[in-house]
């Protein structure tokens, strides 16, 4: 998994009708846009991410 700043990462739900979360990578801090990521979510949370496989990287160009 890649990203870079601006770029959505999607943490899909595992509960029946819970949503998905979308935060926005606003830091990188692995090498060439490996994990772990700095994300800020819509409710203005922040937080630390080390995506699994429940999460899914849309690139903003």
């Amino acid at each position: 998994m890649k990203a870079v700043v601006g770029d959505k990462l999607h943490v899909h739900s595992a509960t029946t009708g819970r949503p998905d979360q979308v935060a926005e990578v606003t830091e990188v801090r692995g090498a060439d846009g490996a994990p772990p990521y700095q994300v800020r979510f819509d409710d203005g949370h922040q937080a630390l991410i080390f995506p699994g496989s429940d999460c899914s990287v849309e690139h903003v160009t």
